[in-house]
């Protein structure tokens, strides 16, 4: 995505030019999700096999018929004992973007959905929001109990995406546990760990994210997970969104995990994590994971460090 460096100067600029709010919240919204139907790398290859899942509803913001795009990866014939996943992906990132991430989940032992925001690859054509988005993630969960209603469920949010899952784990009461990887605390923080977040941002901010604030009212475990080397959300957001939650918790550090492959190089911390947090039975050959590090080991907060060498997605 644009460069989170540019934020906070572009939205000050865009407030004082554009004298309206409405133009203001478009841009951000723009900034934030950058929706996208396009795959990357071998994304597309990992995808094929993976079915196709629709979730038709009614908006409760437009008052119109809403279709998300899910694909599904599970074993067939699928135990009841398999838990399930629901798969909330980051700005640009759409399911097809996420099959290698979706497939490391399964390989952890999760048959896994992953849903499309509206405006995201085959989903209604809009452009998302902050509000949009809670809705579509809300959906998608009701779809999945419906059709799961006797196997654990899970939510799983990457970046943006596990601000959304925060705020979807504060509104329900049937999840298991919620699992969040390179997230962050708000936007505002976000913006804040940048070159340019000493400016005046925070009143004009739309799409806040707050997922600080929310989630203190999950009532499930939470697995927070955070790479060393993730140049664009410091660790240290992560870290203190974990020292926010009040229920059983974990905070896995993989080291040299960036914000986009933490996932993968971290897989023995993550069924270490898994298995001792929401007691999944652990493959045989997984290796055990180290202890998760003391606020202490965090890389200290540096807004030069922060700051992503060029555009990339939240």
């Amino acid at each position: 995505m644009k460069s989170w460096s540019l934020f906070a100067s572009a939205i000050t600029l865009v407030t004082l030019l554009a004298g309206g709010c409405a133009s203001l919240d478009e841009h951000q919204r723009e900034w934030i999700f950058q929706p996208s139907d396009r795959s990357w790398g071998n994304s597309k290859a990992m995808a094929e096999g993976m079915q196709d899942e629709w979730i038709d509803f009614k908006s409760s913001l437009t008052g119109e018929p809403v279709r998300l795009h899910g694909l599904w990866l599970g074993d067939k014939p699928e135990s009841a004992d398999t838990p399930v996943l629901l798969f909330l992906h980051g700005a640009k990132y759409n399911v097809a973007g996420s099959a290698p991430r979706m497939r490391r989940m399964h390989e952890l032992g999760f048959s896994v959905l992953a849903i499309d925001y509206r405006g995201f690859g085959k989903s209604t054509k809009t452009l998302p929001s902050e509000d949009s988005a809670r809705e579509d993630a809300l959906a998608a969960w009701t779809w999945l109990a419906a059709r799961h209603p006797q196997q654990r469920r899970y939510i799983f949010g990457h970046s943006l995406g596990g601000a959304i899952g925060i705020d979807l784990a504060s509104r329900v009461n049937d999840e298991s546990g919620t699992i969040v990887e390179s997230t962050f605390t708000s936007i505002a923080d976000v913006v804040s760990s940048f070159k340019w977040g000493w400016l005046p941002f925070r009143p004009f901010i739309t799409q806040r994210f707050d997922a600080i604030d929310k989630v203190k009212d999950i009532g499930a475990p939470l697995l927070v997970v955070h790479g060393t080397a993730d140049a664009l959300i410091n660790p240290t957001l992560g870290r203190k969104l974990y020292d926010a939650a009040t229920v059983p918790k974990m905070f896995v550090l993989v080291q040299g995990g960036s914000h986009y492959d933490a996932n993968s190089i971290g897989q023995a911390q993550y069924r270490a994590a898994l298995s001792q947090l929401f007691r999944m039975k652990e493959p045989p050959d997984a290796t055990a994971a180290s202890e998760p590090p003391a606020a202490s080991s965090l890389p200290a907060p540096s807004r030069t460090a922060a700051r992503p060498s060029a555009p990339q997605p939240i």
